[in-house]
């Protein structure tokens, strides 16, 4: 069979397009392929966090595997920058999450410390004077009791960082087609049918990172793939003057002095609408918070359906029935983009996922298993 690529990855979001830049930074022939906008698309309600603590609490593997991308952002955000002429904008100084009250300090510490552990993993408990002494221009709420702090923690900007991506695609020789919904893959002899919207092309190997589009084409290759959608809401303000000197769940500063608030965790499925009840929500505790949030004003508000899988950790898989075709989705599409663009695509490209992915099979969910 003459095959077009080497690679034919389906999706172009931040998952799919740091495989795809990753495995053309390899020299692999490579088409990534990308549906409409009027997709469900992730990358639009994402906060943008580089976010290590809480990940992986329960689950090592995910936990080592936060920690090696984490350490790996600032060189490939100058990659990226080198490569596509884009500053995605990473800070890596640390990050935070509030704590309301003095059970909401003891809950979080609950959380973050893993089963028979005696403190919290990648991450420290501080009080309200310590937090305070991070944010010194950000006057605390009253409700305050501190935060978790991580020091391993940042942020990007989000739709910077989805540009230069796909710049990057381009200027490394792969062939990035939007507006291309991919309809069927099936194998044939030596590799695979992709058909899209605008016609056949065929390759070596296929990886299935589509987002919710995920699970049907995968199931065509033999991966039977359960792909949760999880609704998330998020408000922006501004921009105002320098408040917040570290990003936080639930409210981050871009340099321009955007402020964006966010977001809520809404199993509804299929269902991207935006609600004023859960606008309220993520406003009230943006006040209680700081008073400071309560004079800024807000200036949009929109809802996205992000990814997730069974138990909220990724899943990586070749299937059983077709080799060489894989499957890729996870909830934490900003922070593994250096691991996705480094060594998954390694892996890939070399048409093998090594034991160091192995913990990520979506065979885990035929037992017992929680993050």
């Amino acid at each position: 069979m003459s095959r077009d690529y080497d690679v034919i990855v389906v999706g172009a979001g931040l998952v799919g397009a740091a495989i795809g830049l990753g495995l053309a930074r390899l020299g692999r022939r490579v088409a990534v392929l990308d549906g409409g906008d009027g997709d469900f698309r992730a990358a639009r309600g994402n906060g943008g966090l580089v976010w290590v603590q809480g990940k992986g609490v329960r689950l090592p593997a995910y936990r080592r595997l936060t920690e090696r991308s984490a350490a790996a952002w600032s060189e490939f955000a100058r990659e990226l920058q080198d490569l596509s002429g884009i500053d995605v904008e990473l800070e890596q100084r640390g990050g935070l999450v509030f704590c309301l009250g003095e059970a909401g300090l003891a809950e979080r510490r609950r959380r973050l410390t893993p089963e028979g552990g005696d403190g919290p993993v990648n991450a420290e408990i501080i009080d309200r004077a310590a937090l305070a002494a991070l944010l010194p221009r950000l006057r605390l709420g009253p409700a305050v009791a501190g935060a978790s702090f991580g020091r391993h923690d940042g942020a990007v900007h989000t739709l910077r960082l989805l540009r230069a991506l796909h710049v990057g695609l381009g200027r490394l020789g792969a062939e990035l087609s939007t507006g291309d919904a991919v309809t069927a893959v099936a194998a044939e002899a030596g590799g695979f049918r992709v058909e899209s919207g605008r016609g056949v092309r065929r390759a070596g190997r296929v990886v299935i990172a589509a987002g919710l589009g995920t699970a049907p084409l995968a199931q065509a290759l033999g991966i039977e793939l359960e792909v949760l959608a999880e609704r998330g809401q998020m408000l922006v303000a501004g921009p105002v003057a320098p408040l917040l000197d570290l990003p936080a769940t639930g409210v981050r500063q871009l340099r321009d002095g955007t402020l964006q608030f966010g977001t809520s965790n809404e199993p509804v499925g299929r269902d991207a609408a935006a609600t004023v009840a859960a606008a309220a929500r993520i406003a009230r505790r943006a006040v209680e918070i700081s008073p400071d949030f309560a004079r800024v004003g807000l200036r949009r508000h929109w809802a996205c359906l992000r990814v997730l899988s069974r138990d909220g950790a990724p899943v990586y898989a070749e299937s059983p029935t077709c080799p060489g075709a894989f499957v890729a989705i996870c909830h934490s599409g900003v922070t593994l983009a250096a691991a996705h663009a480094g060594e998954l695509a390694t892996a890939l490209a070399a048409g093998a996922l090594p034991a160091v992915f192995s913990s990520f099979h979506h065979g885990r969910f035929h037992v017992s298993h929680a993050v």
